[in-house]
């Protein structure tokens, strides 16, 4: 008799065995849903297939452009401070510092496409319309003067769209590279004798320490100290130009809500870490003391450097009077 269906049973016991006790360890988890899996299952291939139907004209996506993505890519997909520039950069590819646009690096229409779809705008992903979509991958290749002021990008040109760096990428498969590496089969099962943690995610704090920490981590922050303030006006107006760097992510004024960061009413006498609902890292949870100007200012020119840890993207503002402007303005909001 064959020592196979043993085999498939003790390992049928060792998972049985296995999973509750790694679920109760952890509690991360759960196999995906079909429509979750659905959602997320749209992307676009280089020949166009997974491309829905629709269209967009580049005189739309200009306004959608201005509306959506202007922030940090500029009004002309110049970039905005260390935002990305999505246009220009021709030629550049082989200098020392080349600039790589959708323009000038990218090989497929259709990777822009699906970046802006599944990814854009930063902050409120998944919030544009197919058509909108179509309009402002229109504008950015009007911007990168592919196409006429005139032009209509749909399913049914989108082929015909010409990227400059189409045959720019080869297949480096030098013995001195790691293409070798990753040629062979990988191995998809039973790689590993065991599995331990060797490093954790600092950055976005979703390793979990011990147990209980999380519960930690949740505790009430302190209750928030008020602090009256009067506004220097100008100032505040010029804050409130400042503050479009910083509204992809943070809410103020009437409504306000946490989005990619916390609102920041009342943020000015606020606990460091203390609106509640929000999940801060592990850093800014457990940093203690309140915003006030000193721990603003030096966190908003270097909030990397300022809170190690911080899950903030953004490299910070570039100057002190943009930082004492953009503290005037949060200063107006209350809670």
């Amino acid at each position: 008799m064959s020592k196979f269906p043993k085999l498939v049973t003790l390992t049928a016991a060792a998972a049985l065995l296995a999973a509750p006790a790694m679920a109760e360890k952890y509690g991360l988890g759960r196999p995906a849903l079909p429509e979750e899996i659905a959602a997320w299952d749209h992307d676009v291939s280089p020949d166009g297939t997974g491309l829905p139907p629709g269209s967009g004209s580049v005189e739309d996506g200009e306004v959608l452009f201005s509306d959506n993505c202007a922030v940090c890519h500029g009004e002309f997909a110049e970039g905005v401070d260390n935002w990305p520039e999505l246009a220009g950069g021709f030629d550049t590819l082989d200098d020392d510092d080349p600039v790589k646009t959708v323009g000038s690096y990218w090989p497929y229409l259709s990777t822009a496409w699906d970046y802006v779809h599944r990814s854009m705008p930063f902050g409120n992903a998944q919030s544009l319309s197919d058509d909108d979509v179509y309009a402002i991958v229109a504008y950015i290749l009007y911007s990168n003067d592919l196409v006429d002021e005139d032009f209509v990008l749909s399913n049914e040109n989108f082929l015909e769209v010409e990227m400059p760096n189409a045959d720019g990428f080869i297949i480096d498969d030098r013995e001195t590279t790691e293409y070798v590496n990753w040629r062979a089969e990988p191995c998809m099962t039973g790689c590993k004798d065991s599995v331990e943690i060797t490093m954790r995610a600092t950055v976005l704090d979703v390793t979990p320490d011990v147990e209980g920490d999380e519960e930690a981590a949740m505790e009430p922050a302190e209750e928030p100290v008020v602090v009256a303030a009067v506004i220097d006006e100008a100032l505040a107006a010029e804050g409130e130009a400042v503050f479009k760097k910083c509204k992809s992510c943070h809410q103020v004024g009437d409504g306000a809500k946490n989005k990619t960061g916390p609102h920041l009413n009342g943020v000015m006498g606020r606990a460091i870490g203390g609106v509640e609902g929000f999940k801060y890292s592990k850093v800014m949870g457990e940093a203690g003391g309140v915003w006030d100007d000193a721990t603003l200012a030096a966190f908003l020119a270097k909030p990397r450097e300022a809170m190690k840890g911080t899950k903030m993207s953004f490299a910070g503002l570039r100057s002190d009077e943009e930082i004492a402007a953009v503290t005037e303005y949060l200063k107006t909001f209350t809670e």
